[in-house]
């Protein structure tokens, strides 16, 4: 019912974050290019010996992690930012969440054009597990959703929480392989973050089906898929209950 405002949001939010950029959308593949190469220079002496085709494995990793990390900050804000338009009009709350997680959604998959490149220039051949990787990226954009519902109706009663999430993002990406390879780590470490780090269950199958050519476990897409249902949930429920109040701390 509401899918053409989803669809104008999402084209706003793509439209003002290239406002008066000369190269507009390019910057979505130049970016994550330019982070490569500056992370390539300053791990390969430390790291790259242990890990075949470092660039690949980088940006593999990078731009997963990246569009978690903005899609859910973006959807943090989603309701403080649209106060204005909720209190002159009736739409679905939920609709301005899922409109900032879906326009990340498009720079990511602009983004996954660095990483076409630089397969191509390292020699990284395409298999037929290739086409498995929607699957894996539609695990992730579900699970984001729900941390972005989530966070996006504590902030609204808890302003703070925009503060100590970019902490718990920082750690979180130290505590994720992805420029580093998990077994470097103690295997106590090891074991902690496979069982409760989500993040490492969709890098893995995505470097998997992209960097490696094989079918990841079948243990990597079942927690992958309950990490993002228990997510949604939890954001779902979560946020239903508390939207009505929306209207008296915005």
């Amino acid at each position: 019912q509401y899918r053409g405002l989803l669809r104008q949001l999402v084209m706003r939010d793509l439209k003002i974050k290239y406002r008066r950029s000369f190269l507009g959308y390019l910057w979505s593949v130049l970016n994550p290019l330019m982070i490569m190469l500056v992370m390539t220079v300053v791990f390969s002496t430390m790291f790259r010996r242990n890990i075949e085709n470092f660039p690949v494995y980088l940006l593999s990793g990078q731009v997963m992690f990246n569009f978690m990390t903005n899609s859910t900050n973006q959807g943090m804000r989603s309701i403080l930012g649209s106060a204005a338009l909720l209190k002159k009009t009736y739409v679905p709350k939920y609709i301005f969440t899922l409109a900032k997680v879906t326009s990340c959604l498009v720079d990511f998959l602009l983004s996954l054009g660095a990483l076409a490149l630089v397969m191509l220039f390292t020699g990284v051949r395409p298999t037929p597990y290739l086409l498995l990787a929607p699957l894996v990226l539609m695990q992730l954009y579900v699970f984001c959703v729900g941390v972005g519902l989530f966070l996006a109706q504590a902030t609204v009663f808890f302003r703070d929480i925009q503060y100590i999430y970019s902490v718990i993002t920082m750690a979180w990406m130290y505590l994720t392989p992805i420029f580093y390879p998990v077994d470097m780590l103690p295997e106590r470490l090891q074991g902690l973050i496979k069982l409760c780090n989500p993040m490492y269950c969709y890098i893995s199958q995505f470097r998997g089906v992209v960097l490696y050519g094989w079918m990841p476990a079948w243990h990597l897409w079942a927690y992958g898929s309950l990490a993002a249902l228990l997510s949604l949930t939890i954001g779902i429920v979560s946020f239903l209950r508390s939207q009505d109040r929306f209207i008296l701390f915005i």
